[in-house]
């Protein structure tokens, strides 16, 4: 885990869109140079265009959230259903995927269409444990 301090999402969104508020100005501001915009037309569309992306916010929020876990580390506690006999090593289903597993240490072999659950993922081999 790192130490770093957590960020807030709509810190990183802002960051993230910045950019192109900047050179939206820019491009702006070059018609208006070029007198064929108005500044008040052109602060009009610059505002609207920030106002966009904040309206955009609420659906692209958790894509900017930390600490979510992505990938197949986000199968982590869910529930499959054994393929085959695994004693220690077979293929689970978690959901619609069908997944190399392997029965945690310490635990007795799982038979098939028993009930498991994912205690962890590396190398995308899952180890499961019975439900």
């Amino acid at each position: 885990m790192s130490d770093a301090p957590a960020r807030s999402p709509l810190l990183k969104y802002v960051a993230l869109e910045a950019p192109g508020w900047a050179l939206a100005g820019c491009v702006l501001a070059f018609f208006v140079w070029r007198e064929d915009l108005s500044r008040p037309l052109a602060l009009l569309l610059l505002a609207l265009w920030v106002a966009k992306d904040f309206a955009l916010y609420p659906l692209l929020r958790s894509a900017y959230e930390d600490g979510r876990p992505d990938g197949a580390g986000g199968l982590v506690g869910a529930l499959g259903t054994a393929r085959e006999r695994l004693d220690p090593e077979g293929y689970v289903r978690v959901g619609s995927e069908l997944w190399r597993a392997v029965v945690a240490r310490g635990q007795a072999p799982v038979e098939a269409g028993s009930a498991v659950r994912v205690l962890e993922v590396r190398n995308l081999t899952l180890t499961v444990e019975r439900a």
